[in-house]
């Protein structure tokens, strides 16, 4: 696809998600919606060897590349802010790293709110760690927006490379369920996809009684000692990447930390069909294969 129009189609999507977060009224109908399936499109399980099994009450899939196994697990963790099913862009990255490193990528299917809440997918994903880790794997965490924050929290409940998991990789982690950096008011007007007010209902229904800023919930105010070698990539037109910038400068420095801020870009650019996904794509499969 030309460049313009994978602008133009970028453009659209972002249109079409943004009306879902623009005033407070439209996240509630965001969380009303009902979900879709989480299946593999089907490309995928014609290229890939694709099995699904139930876990905790879950799906988890998984796509492994045809011929021998390396041993390494990607954990790969949908974003959509806690209420909307994996989508098409996620699968296509998926399946990139699965392409790209040979390693067998593991896609848990959480639940979403407002019928789940973060406790329970946080006990699921760090299960399937416990179990791929028991069978002689080491795990890779990646995961975008909400699914970035998820891959986080996981490393720290599991205590990192203690606990099996080689390094991880955030797209635009939402790391503050409280979204409340003051910081976020100048990005807020440039991001052409997220706004606060649509995300706050999604935060409350995710986050249950258990208070937004709780790190169990919020990777930000967690232990950060505690997680492997980490990439984060974000643009500067995310509402993100203050946080993002925030969790740069408190970690310590005996957690390595691979940075990649992309000027102009927005919220989860290397999931989109803009031309900077090439390269944020490239730094994934970079970071993944550097570390495992």
């Amino acid at each position: 696809m030309p460049s313009w129009q994978m602008t133009v189609v970028a453009a659209f999507t972002r249109l079409a998600y943004q009306r879902r977060f623009i005033t407070e009224e439209a996240g509630l109908r965001t969380l009303a919606r009902p979900k879709g399936p989480s299946q593999p499109p089907p490309a995928i399980s014609r290229r890939y060897a694709v099995t699904t099994t139930r876990d905790h009450g879950f799906d988890l899939h998984r796509v492994r590349p045809h011929g021998t196994g390396t041993g390494v697990t990607v954990v790969y963790l949908h974003g959509g802010a806690y209420t909307s099913e994996i989508v098409r862009q996620h699968w296509s990255l998926i399946a990139h790293i699965a392409d790209r490193t040979g390693h067998e990528v593991a896609v848990p299917i959480y639940g979403l709110a407002p019928n789940h809440h973060g406790l329970e997918a946080l006990e699921f994903v760090t299960g399937v760690i416990a179990a791929e880790t028991a069978r002689g794997r080491r795990c890779y965490l990646a995961g975008d927006s909400a699914g970035g924050g998820l891959a986080l929290l996981s490393a720290q409940a599991v205590g990192g490379v203690a606990g099996g998991v080689a390094g991880v990789t955030a797209i635009a982690p939402w790391l503050d369920l409280s979204i409340s950096n003051p910081e976020v008011d100048e990005v807020e007007p440039h991001d052409p996809w997220l706004r606060r007010p649509g995300l706050r209902p999604l935060a409350a229904a995710w986050a249950g009684e258990i208070p937004l800023q709780d790190p169990r919930l919020s990777p930000l105010f967690g232990d950060l000692s505690r997680l492997p070698p980490l990439q984060i990539l974000v643009g500067t037109r995310d509402i993100t990447l203050p946080d993002c910038r925030l969790l740069r400068s408190r970690l310590p420095s005996s957690v390595p930390l691979t940075y990649h801020e992309q000027e102009g870009a927005v919220h989860v650019y290397p999931l989109l069909p803009v031309p900077e996904a090439r390269q944020g794509r490239q730094a994934v499969i970079s970071h993944i294969t550097a570390t495992t």
